[in-house]
């Protein structure tokens, strides 16, 4: 099938990718001409494993094209994915201009029956919009051509997308016309085939379970969060917990895991954008409120606990940070809880010595005026070298079992701040560690 995408950020490669390997015809189309170059040459713009392997393969199958001219894509494609950015405004609310610009482009240059698809996290009330602007496009052109809007919002987890988009939970096809059911059940088909997961929906309510997704997987979170503060004040393991209540199937373990609360690119921004959605409908969304001031304070943990530990005299003083990204294999670090903690300990006056396995260079980007106070290392022990404080913010799978004596003979005194609990308490005392977690009850090694 011939299919067009709008946007080659993170949901357009991906999905892009996965269905030229499929054996679709696939273009995408993107403003930015430097990007298209980049991509042609060979250069993926982001980090997600087996991206870059699936975009080389199908490029040299002549399956999968980068462009930046938009007619041509609107006269290829029998599906039109908008995959553009939906970046947040100051209000919260998701700024749409670019999703309503490319269904202007669609109308601009259709000639010729087309699916409309929304594959951006957009708000209820979007497809209906992007409907308008192409009937407006269509008329000011005097064209009378057919088209369907269909809202198929994505659920890709960064650094395992391509498993998502391959093997679905479930693909959810927001539309209320048989025959579009149908053509999107076809392109769906060789990723649903062994277990079907084709959920059909009217577009609102389609619209409406992207937001109600992340949202409820970030409650989850900033719950978890919550409780592992109250039990470090009453003395209890937040981790034992965690496995008490998980074991309960109706609760279950996923997203139940404390740590320095959430970030990215998709659950700050679409809890901000559920809120302001609820708000212009008249309902005021109070737990969604304390979900997102919840995270903000969760962020601000592993600093508050090193000031106590440091009587309030962190100038000076020189941690090292393992960990950058917002979760592990990604490079992605907006809204990353590493960031909060870089920012308090610069304006503390604190150095931070940094590793990430994939995120350094995105770090050199964001931090390049603070080259003085924030040093970017090789791997973990160079950053840990003469280091007054550990402080572990992203749960990198080299992280989990460290030389904990080369780490003792490393760092300036014995002293690890744990932000995502994943070490044993009693295993980091007998090897001489102060250790402090989230939610662990009293500090292990602290007096």
């Amino acid at each position: 099938m011939r299919v067009t995408i709008f946007g080659s950020g993170y949901v357009g490669l991906v999905t892009g990718a996965c269905l030229a390997e499929a054996g679709n015809h696939v273009i995408c189309v993107d403003v930015d001409a430097g990007k298209v170059d980049r991509l042609n040459a060979g250069e993926v713009p982001i980090h997600e494993p087996g991206l870059d392997t699936l975009i080389k393969r199908n490029k040299e199958a002549g399956r999968l094209e980068f462009s930046t001219d938009a007619a041509k894509g609107v006269e290829h494609g029998l599906f039109q994915l908008i995959a553009v950015g939906t970046p947040p405004e100051e209000d919260g609310s998701a700024d749409l201009r670019y999703v309503l610009a490319v269904a202007r482009t669609i109308g601009t240059h259709m000639g010729r029956y087309s699916i409309i698809v929304t594959k951006s996290t957009v708000p209820v009330g979007t497809a209906d919009k992007v409907r308008k602007a192409v009937e407006a496009t269509l008329q000011a052109r005097q064209a009378a051509v057919e088209f369907d809007v269909v809202s198929n919002p994505e659920f890709l987890k960064e650094g395992a997308a391509i498993q998502d988009f391959m093997k679905p939970d479930r693909v959810i096809i927001g539309t209320d016309n048989p025959r579009t059911v149908e053509l999107m059940r076809m392109l769906y088909d060789p990723f649903t085939r062994n277990h079907e997961r084709f959920i059909v929906m009217d577009v609102r309510s389609s619209e409406l379970t992207k937001y109600a997704a992340n949202a409820m997987l970030a409650t989850k979170i900033s719950f978890m969060n919550e409780l592992a503060n109250v039990a470090e004040r009453v003395g209890a393991d937040i981790e034992k917990v965690r496995v008490g209540i998980g074991s309960d199937p109706r609760i279950g373990y996923s997203f139940i895991y404390p740590g320095t609360g959430y970030g990215g690119s998709c659950f700050p921004k679409d809890v901000k954008a559920l809120i302001r959605s609820a708000r212009d409908a008249g309902h005021q969304p109070d737990i969604l409120g304390a979900v997102e001031a919840v995270n903000a304070r969760q962020k601000e943990v592993l600093v508050h606990k090193m000031r106590r530990h440091f009587e309030d005299r962190l100038k000076g003083r020189t941690v090292a940070l393992w960990g950058l990204a917002f979760k592990p294999n990604t490079d992605d670090m907006r809204e990353a809880p590493a960031r909060t903690i870089i920012d308090m300990l610069l304006a503390a006056g604190a150095r931070v010595r940094a590793y990430d396995p994939v995120a350094l260079e995105e770090a050199r980007r964001i931090y390049a005026a603070r080259s003085s106070e924030f040093t970017l290392c090789r791997n973990a022990y160079e950053a840990a070298e003469g280091a007054d404080a550990l402080a572990i913010a992203t749960e990198w799978q080299e992280f989990r079992s460290p030389d904990f004596e080369r780490l003792r003979e490393l760092l300036r005194q014995p002293l690890i701040f744990d932000g995502r609990n994943l070490y044993d308490p009693a295993v980091l005392a007998r090897f001489g560690f102060t250790y402090y977690g989230v939610g662990r009850g009293k500090s292990v090694g602290a007096g």
